[in-house]
């Protein structure tokens, strides 16, 4: 699913303008992004985490030149989604 369809069907379900819908979803990810920039992890309760994960550094290969470049420590973002979700996911998704 796309933002487009994900607007779209929220939009249709709430009976709401799609201009209206767009504004609330753009503000709800802007939010967890604006969290995660400051540092802070984000917490939907029966949904999952948005949390900041710290990579230690490592020894990489340029494999073109075949030299060791070093990449330093680092922090990504990542979702964890919660035990509820996953099971529901895990029962009710056929195995493509």
């Amino acid at each position: 699913m796309t933002k487009a369809e994900l607007v779209s069907t929220i939009s249709n379900k709430l009976g709401t303008e799609k201009n209206e819908t767009q504004k609330v979803v753009e503000a709800f990810m802007q939010e967890i992004r604006t969290s995660m920039y400051n540092g802070d992890n984000v917490y939907l309760r029966g949904f999952g985490s948005f949390v900041i994960k710290t990579r230690a550094a490592k020894t990489g290969r340029n494999i073109s030149k075949n030299t060791a470049i070093e990449i330093p420590a680092h922090n990504i973002p990542a979702f964890k989604p919660s035990k509820t979700f996953v099971e529901k996911v895990k029962t009710k998704v056929a195995v493509k």
